[in-house]
């Protein structure tokens, strides 16, 4: 079993765009701006938040990160959003989900300019995805397809079941692995919490995504022998007796699907940091198409 490291992986497509962005900033171009933007107090969110900003800074970008109180309105939150639509300046901005239940969460996602969609949630980008147009893609989609692309896995004619189906990973997931791409072509089954014997199913995967948000429950006996496992869950357990009082775990049971994967990711370590750097990618992308470069 070949462990499918996001670390290693992560860090050389970070040293890409570095190497990249070095080279414009040198001819007297700015650096690229992303602004992430909080509200409440939800400790993943800000865990999330936080990661997003160190690694905006290490690779050269400038970064904002607005940390709003949970009272925030929603009217308040749009014309914030607004005005960072209105500033030339600022290439990407990210609005932290979950939002407070005041807030309308799909309204604020289609406030966001989509072309400082960077996160890839807007209609207008999601669209595109679907008709193969060029767009901003999910970022945790486009780290997997990023992390695929690393290892030189072959996805064409293969078999990819899907399990989740939300508009952030299994929905745009399905759409990567199906399009006419050197890393897409695949044939695509989309599985979700109403899916009868989803393991007539998972066992009949080349590549198996997994992203429903259930530790540990895809198991060595729903897998194929050889198969490409992806885990996207990530959950907090709580366990007191270790410093943080929890630890993270995956959709999938780690050391039984181990025995029998050809590759699988870790968790932590595999698809979350993936999910950073697509969406540092997305950021120099949308850096790139303001400066016209």
């Amino acid at each position: 079993m070949t462990l499918l490291d996001g670390k290693q992986t992560a860090e050389s497509i970070k040293e890409e765009i570095r190497q990249e962005l070095d080279i414009i900033t040198q001819k007297g171009y700015r650096k690229p701006h992303l602004v992430a933007i909080l509200v409440g107090n939800d400790g993943a969110s800000r865990t999330y938040v936080d990661s997003k900003e160190r690694n905006s800074i290490a690779l050269g970008f400038n970064s904002t990160v607005l940390r709003l109180a949970e009272e925030t309105t929603q009217d308040e939150l749009i014309t914030i959003v607004n005005n960072y639509n209105n500033n030339n300046d600022i290439d990407g901005i990210i609005v932290q989900s979950p939002l407070p239940k005041h807030i309308d969460e799909k309204l604020i996602t289609q406030t966001i300019d989509p072309n400082k969609d960077v996160d890839g949630f807007h209609d207008i980008n999601m669209g595109k995805l679907a008709k193969g147009d060029e767009g901003f893609v999910s970022a945790t989609p486009l780290g997997i397809m990023m992390m695929l692309k690393a290892y030189n896995i072959q996805t064409t004619g293969k078999h990819c079941v899907v399990v989740g189906r939300s508009n952030i990973v299994g929905r745009p997931m399905s759409l990567l692995m199906s399009s006419n791409t050197e890393f897409g072509n695949a044939t695509v089954t989309l599985c979700h919490s109403r899916t009868i014997n989803i393991s007539d199913y998972t066992k009949q995967a080349d590549i198996l995504i997994v992203a429903l948000g259930k530790p540990g429950f895809i198991t060595s006996d729903m897998v194929k022998p050889g198969a490409v496992v992806i885990d996207v869950g990530i959950t907090r357990i709580d366990d007191a007796s270790r410093k943080s009082g929890f630890y993270l775990k995956g959709d999938v049971d780690f050391e039984s699907v181990k025995e029998v994967a050809s590759y699988l990711t870790p968790v932590p370590g595999g698809v979350g940091l993936m999910t950073i750097a697509a969406l540092l990618s997305n950021t120099f992308k949308a850096y790139k198409l303001h400066l016209g470069l």
